[in-house]
């Protein structure tokens, strides 16, 4: 989770750089790659400790795991 954290604040910070500087092409790499790092991460992280997100971002199993996983900051 921590791990998780931390890239997101990343693209948060690199989002916020490109709302000034959307030419960087440098910028726009690193922010694409933070994504994909984002994406693994809780991709590894869901199939560990069940869905992340809810309202259709995370799939699920049967039965309905949602209320059954710990939530992410239990974690």
């Amino acid at each position: 989770m921590k791990e998780i954290q931390a890239v997101d604040f990343v693209l948060v910070e690199l989002n916020l750089y490109l709302d000034t500087h959307p030419n960087d092409q440098q910028a726009v790499e690193q922010y694409n790659d933070y994504v994909r790092q984002s994406a693994a991460l809780k991709s590894r992280f869901q199939s560990m400790f069940g869905p992340l997100y809810g309202f259709g971002n995370s799939y699920t199993t049967c039965p309905w795991s949602w209320k059954e996983a710990p939530w992410p900051w239990q974690v």
